[in-house]
Formats: C-alpha cells, structure tokens, sequence
C-alpha cells in the first residue's frame, strides 16, 4: 500500500473514469480497440438490420451532421455491399482518430458485448481496484463510472473482469449521452441524476481537463496517475495519486 494516504471528508459518491484509472490504458488501446476494430466489419454485415445496430448507425450520422442517407445513400437500409464498406470505411477513420463518437462508442459496445460474453475478453482492473471499490461500497459508498465508452461497454467491462463480476458494487454508470467529460455541465447533470450534492461526490480521472471541469461543477476531483497514462500537465495543481487504496474516505 501507498504510504502516502489522503483523508477526505463528507464523500458520499465516488464517480470513476475507467481508461487509465481504474485500468491501465494498454489494456484499452492494445486489447479492446483492436478487438473491435477486427470484428466491426463482420458484426456489421451479420447484425445490419437490428435495431440496436440501426439505432447507432443513426447516431454516428447525427453524431456527423448528416443523415443516413446522406452518409450511406437513399437504400442504406437494405444493407448492399457497397453500403457496408462506404459505412466501415468511415468508422475506421473516427477509430484511427480515437474519436468519441457516441454512435461510434455505441456500436463498439455491441461488438464488445459479442467478445466479452464468449469469454474472448477479460477485462484487466490495477491489482488494488476490486478490493478497494469493496471496502467502498462496504463503507456504504455509491460507485459509479463516468467513461466515453457506452453504458453497455461499462456494464460488460465491469461484468466480465479477471476479477470476477463486480457489477453489485456499482450503482450508475454514465456515457457521453450526459455530454462530454470536459465539459462543466455534463457533470452537473450527473450530479443532478445522483441526487447528492456535488461537493460530496469525489471524482477520479486521468485527464486533467475533466479534472477541472468537475471541479468546476462543485465537486471533489483528484488526478489518478498511473504509468502507461499521458503525463498531466506541468501547471496542474491539485491531489494526485497513484493508488485508489491511497484514499481515505469518510
């Protein structure tokens, strides 16, 4: 354990970003992204007139400013050949661009959803996570995840971890349909859906800008530092570290 612990006082919500705080960010880019990334032009083809499937692809248009028409031509729906690829095509450039794309992320979860529930893909958590989101929750903590990444992704990443199903301990989970995580207001919303006021909602991410943000919305929020993550900036000021079992919550 660190030896360096951080009391804080009056928390009653941890609200977790996923991708570097609670697992490292290889695990993310090197097993996941690649993982759908390989698999989307199959789903796609095999899954196209879906309505799970017809719903994203209506939101990666949205998310574009386009129509699906527009985008994939007046006979989209029938799912020709020529359909799929201008459609796989596109979505390969927003993930070469790591975009956040809520559609995007939406059809990433479903393609995730087929490799987690085969048993593919195991989601890697830091060694001290599970045990010390437990402690949480014992304590009488409300946990819950705030990611890029859909619902859907966060449920099955959670649900199908090396460490076992740890869906029980978390209470909500939400996605970039509350807005993005830079953004002030897309966490006033969550506070809203909570029902806790802000400043006792402790927030924990890498990124520094969401940091901020949540600060900005009246919450706690400290900077999680791990090694394979992008190096904060050199003007952050505010609590960092390196280890969720650094905390002490009360």
């Amino acid at each position: 354990m660190p030896s360096e612990l951080i009391k804080l006082q009056d928390v009653r919500c941890v609200l977790l970003d996923i991708e570097g705080t609670v697992s490292d960010v290889r695990f993310v880019y090197e097993v996941m992204f690649p993982y759908a990334r390989n698999h989307m032009g199959r789903f796609l083809v095999e899954n196209w007139k879906t309505e799970s499937v017809r719903s994203a692809l209506q939101q990666v248009a949205v998310d574009a400013q386009r129509t699906l028409a527009d985008w994939l031509g007046d006979h989209w729906a029938e799912g020709m050949q020529e359909t799929h690829q201008v459609c796989i095509a596109h979505l390969e450039q927003l993930m070469d661009g790591d975009s956040k794309s809520t559609g995007l992320k939406a059809l990433q979860g479903l393609v995730w959803k087929a490799g987690f529930e085969s048993g593919e893909i195991r989601a890697e958590l830091f060694s001290e996570v599970s045990q010390t989101l437990k402690v949480w929750k014992d304590a009488g903590l409300d946990l819950r995840i705030y990611s890029s990444g859909s619902i859907l992704a966060q449920r099955l990443f959670f649900g199908h971890t090396t460490d076992g199903d740890l869906l029980p301990l978390l209470s909500g989970f939400y996605d970039t349909t509350f807005g993005k995580k830079q953004e002030v207001e897309s966490y006033r919303k969550i506070t809203t859906d909570i029902h806790v006021p802000a400043n006792q909602i402790l927030f924990l991410s890498d990124v520094a800008e969401e940091i901020t943000a949540a600060r900005q919305a009246g919450m706690q929020a400290i900077a999680v530092v791990r090694p394979s993550n992008k190096p904060l900036p050199a003007h952050f000021e505010g609590v960092k570290i390196e280890s969720l079992n650094q905390l002490v919550l009360v």
